[in-house]
């Protein structure tokens, strides 16, 4: 049995993939700055294998926990998803160092951290998968999203230099690119006025919303080295095709059905 660590893991798109993931049969390793028990208990309630710890995953002194806990009960872990993020609205000359400071560190320095410590568990043992999810904005710049954008910038970045590194002891690394999905995260930013519905809706080709389903699916499919083994370093967008539509508005209002 493949034991897979979610960061993230008790709402939205880590809940979902640890959801999927102990659905297809492997042990799902939750870490939540919010208490995991609950959605620990669920799992197992539905005949699952999960366990979870609580804290700071930009904290290196709680990496290495995490990392000595799976070593000790599990041996290493199989797969990683680095899920576990936040947003930040604002201009740039509004944004201030301790704020930009924070998106940073739970957005690219944790992802860093557990890559460094479960990764090594990984390629001691000459194998592992690990998926950062990124976004569209990591992909290119949104307004008023300095931080977050250069966050999902660089994870995209530290996802293609281990790839590299990583690639030929055993360790494939790869990240999706969702969409705007509804999740918490998403009503938050709805809520501050930055977007409406119909703002996403109208500039995605596929005119809906990302799902946590879509995503999860996406990084269940890169952990799983039957049926993704030579794909490693991409950055898959899960986004309706919003990246690879330059068309206007109206335009692409036109097209639709």
């Amino acid at each position: 049995m493949k034991t897979i660590v979610v960061t993230g893991a008790v709402q939205g798109v880590g809940l979902a993939s640890a959801s999927l993931l102990a659905q297809r049969d492997c042990r799902v390793i939750l870490l939540d700055s919010k208490p995991v028990d609950a959605a620990v208990g669920t799992l197992c309630g539905g005949g699952a294998q999960a366990a979870g710890m609580t804290g700071d995953v930009s904290s290196e002194a709680f990496v290495q926990r995490v990392a000595q806990w799976i070593g000790d009960e599990y041996g290493a872990a199989d797969g990683l998803v680095n899920n576990a993020g936040i947003s930040l609205i604002a201009p740039a000359e509004e944004t201030s160092a301790a704020q930009w400071q924070r998106v940073l560190n739970v957005n690219l320095f944790a992802p860093f951290l557990l890559c460094r410590y479960l990764g090594a568990q990984m390629l001691a043992k000459g194998q592992g998968s690990i998926v950062n999810v990124a976004s569209v904005a990591g992909l290119a710049g949104v307004s008023h999203r300095s931080a977050y954008n250069a966050s999902k910038h660089g994870l995209i970045g530290l996802t293609k230099t281990l790839a590299a590194e990583w690639g030929g002891r055993g360790v494939r690394v790869n990240a999706v690119c969702p969409g705007w999905i509804k999740t918490e995260m998403d009503v938050a930013d709805q809520g501050s006025g930055a977007y409406s519905d119909s703002d996403i809706v109208n500039r995605v080709p596929m005119a809906r919303f990302a799902r946590t389903a879509d995503v999860a699916e996406a990084i269940a499919f890169l952990l799983n080295g039957e049926r993704s083994g030579f794909i490693n370093g991409v950055s898959l967008p899960v986004d309706g095709g919003w990246i690879a539509d330059a068309s206007w508005d109206s335009l692409r209002m036109r097209t639709r059905t």
